[in-house]
């Protein structure tokens, strides 16, 4: 089998679908497949899905694309794996079955419990050890909450006879047969129960928020040996060979392997990761200090800032208000108009993210006039991104980063050439877009492929990036400054907390 004939498949199990591609070694697509996955809001703020659906759609999407791309000699040697971060399972360790829905990250159900244990002084050692702030956002609480809001799990926890995973492990454990319990570090340092420093689950935060440490899976790098696939799936064992989170994965997509490069993932939510390189740097402005990526046993740090809703806020547009028929919509209707007549959305719908991390907070337009009307919230929907993203650079250099010259961007949105300009505008420096957008799945494609041989080095698969276009700044300087004054006013506006 030559290189030409090798490919590697990409499970890319988000928060409102699940995708598999399959990359050529060159880190191009092969074959693509999608299925979108159903939101459960059984309350305000709540948000969970049925994890017996993210799996069958798995399957699908990954049998799909084995059919397409498995021709003549061709053949599929590794499978990486990305995921929705923090969101929350528990299943049962001899049939598989999860005890109760996923608790996604976006949910906000542990908020009290949160703040009961901020007025109690912890959040400090929280942020020291896990480099998170304390927030519904991470895993730590829902296992709590699940351990503690259907009767007997947790005494069936205390037996040894269940296990938590985020959506990495569940997938691993069923692509398996139940073989592997398992996550990587990225991953891992999401939960809020996880050491980044030291690179261990930390007994004083399993004891903190009452999570037995019999339900925790292994810990190993990114780019390892997860195990193979059972031979009933796909027909063969398929070797699982790469694993991260979906931001730290489009960081390797990107290719952002030197301290100082950042990239921004606009998906669901809005995800911006400076690499710091083996620094830890603590945060001063309440942006998260993560693991990137975890090789041969060493430890790539970023700041990171995440925004709640992006993606999810044209969404609400399409499906909450009925406003557009398609997302792409959007695009035609911010370049109709001039400006939106001092109308701003602030897309708080389950709290604020960095650097506000305000959870009580709710989304708001302000500024509304009798000349408002769909074009102009339709538009300031799509500023809004862009100025929570300027936040968050912000946070980054005043927590002494330097500020980078450019911007490297993925995800769903980065199609909306309106948007990728107003962006630039805004941050004042070149955005840079990808000629494969698919950033978070091919990262979890480089990553397998580098445990197989087939990358040689991170500068090996930072030669496959290339650039499609940049877009460049052009706004006048004062139009920009009346633009984030009037936002920072907005946000005041929703904020709970000063």
């Amino acid at each position: 089998m030559t290189s030409d004939d090798v490919l590697i498949l990409s499970i890319d199990q988000g928060t409102t679908s699940t995708r598999a591609i399959v990359f050529d070694t060159a880190g191009s697509p092969i074959a693509s497949a999608q299925r979108e996955l159903r939101q459960i809001y059984p309350k305000p703020g709540w948000v969970e899905h049925d994890p017996e659906e993210i799996w069958d759609s798995t399957l699908l999407v990954c049998r799909e694309v084995l059919e397409k791309a498995e021709r003549k000699s061709r053949k599929v040697v590794a499978i990486g794996i990305t995921n929705q971060r923090e969101t929350t399972l528990i299943w049962d360790r001899k049939t598989g079955t999860p005890v109760a829905n996923a608790i996604v990250w976006q949910d906000r159900r542990t908020t009290e419990l949160c703040a009961h244990l901020k007025a109690q002084g912890h959040e400090e050692y929280v942020t020291a050890t896990t480099g998170l702030v304390l927030d519904p956002y991470f895993s730590a609480t829902k296992i709590n909450w699940i351990l503690d809001n259907h009767p007997g799990v947790r005494e069936r926890a205390n037996r040894g006879e269940l296990a938590f995973g985020t959506i990495d492990s569940f997938l691993l454990w069923r692509l398996t047969g139940g073989n592997v319990h398992a996550t990587d570090a990225t991953n891992a340092a999401r939960t809020m129960l996880y050491d980044i420093h030291n690179n261990c689950w930390d007994q004083n935060l399993l004891q903190l928020f009452n999570v037995p440490a019999e339900i925790l899976p292994k810990v190993k790098d990114s780019s390892a040996n997860f195990g193979a696939t059972t031979p009933n799936l796909f027909g063969r064992t398929i070797p699982i060979t790469g694993l991260a989170g979906d931001q730290q994965a489009a960081t390797v997509g990107q290719a952002c392997f030197q301290p100082g490069m950042i990239k921004c993932t606009y998906g669901t939510g809005c995800f911006a990761l400076l690499n710091t390189g083996p620094d830890a740097i603590p945060s001063t402005n309440r942006l998260l200090t993560t693991i990137a990526y975890r090789l041969d046993g060493k430890t790539t740090y970023a700041l990171e800032g995440s925004i709640f809703a992006a993606g999810a806020a044209v969404q609400w547009l399409r499906d909450g208000l009925g406003v557009i028929d398609e997302t792409s919509d959007t695009e035609k209707l911010a370049r109709g108009i001039e400006d939106t007549g001092g109308l701003y959305v602030v897309p708080a719908f389950t709290g604020l993210g960095a650097p506000y991390w305000d959870p009580d907070a709710r989304g708001a337009i302000t500024g509304l006039t009798f000349q408002s009307g769909v074009p102009q919230i339709a538009r300031a929907t799509l500023e809004a991104v862009c100025y929570q993203t300027y936040d968050l650079l912000t946070s980054m250099t005043a927590d002494g980063a330097a500020k980078s010259d450019t911007l490297r961007v993925d995800g769903g949105m980065i199609e909306n050439d309106w948007l990728m300009q107003f962006l630039a505008d805004i941050l004042e420096i070149a955005v840079d877009r990808p000629k494969i957008g698919e950033s978070t799945a091919l990262g979890a494609a480089f990553l397998a492929g580098l445990h197989m041989s087939i990358y040689g080095s991170l500068e090996d698969i930072a030669r496959k990036r290339q650039a499609r276009d940049k877009f460049l700044p052009a706004m006048r300087a004062e139009r920009r400054v009346a633009l984030l004054t009037g936002w920072n006013s907005a946000v005041r506006q929703v904020a709970t907390r000063s």
